[in-house]
């Protein structure tokens, strides 16, 4: 909570104004049961602030997947998944396979489309970002090298570290496994030793 406040206090200038960023520690998450028993799921960030699962624009997660199953249908959301840990799994999205066995691999596939999950050796990690058409879209990239990020005017950008450890260059902000920076706006130098989902949110 006190990266969190101070982010709001602090810039780094960047040309164009000061730099807003959210800190979000894994630790402060709650892990959220599915109603199905087959896993638990911890909110990362969602827009407009304090939305739920049916009023979000966008909403990003890590889920902890014990067994297969069907997925829930979202109506009018496009959905990027993408291996974290484990064997792996293979969606069956509208009839059709793909497998996903390799790490930080983001697939796109249609939230609202008839979903089947089947796990490939055990329990995986995954890392799922939503959004509702209309309302918000996202493009989803892993970086595992140093690289420039910036939050969009019509949006913001969301890294969280997936693997290793990740930084924010000039703000002086470290994450480890799972924590996260939210830019709201202004840009910084992501370092980077592991990977890191490098999620841009446009409304």
């Amino acid at each position: 909570m006190r990266d969190r406040i101070a982010a709001k206090r602090t810039g780094e200038q960047d040309g164009r104004g000061a730099m807003a960023v959210e800190v979000l520690r894994a630790a402060d998450r709650a892990a959220v049961p599915w109603l199905n028993g087959g896993g638990v799921t911890r909110e990362v960030a969602a827009g407009p602030a304090g939305a739920g699962m049916t009023d979000f624009a966008w909403r990003v997660s890590l889920a902890d997947v014990a067994r297969g199953g069907p997925f829930s249908v979202f109506a009018d959301t496009d959905r990027v998944i993408t291996l974290v840990e484990g064997a792996g799994m293979t969606l069956t999205v509208a009839g059709a396979e793909q497998a996903l066995t390799e790490p930080f691999r983001p697939f796109a596939f249609p939230g609202d489309a008839d979903t089947d999950c089947r796990l490939e050796g055990g329990p995986v990690v995954d890392f799922n970002v939503m959004t509702r058409r209309g309302r918000a879209s996202a493009q989803v990239e892993i970086a595992d090298a140093p690289r420039p990020v910036r939050a969009p005017e019509d949006g913001v950008l969301l890294v969280v570290c997936l693997a290793g450890t990740a930084a924010l260059a000039s703000a002086g902000y470290d994450l480890d496994r799972y924590d996260a920076v939210l830019l709201h706006h202004g840009g910084d130098l992501l370092q980077v030793d592991g990977a890191a989902a490098v999620v841009t949110i446009r409304r």
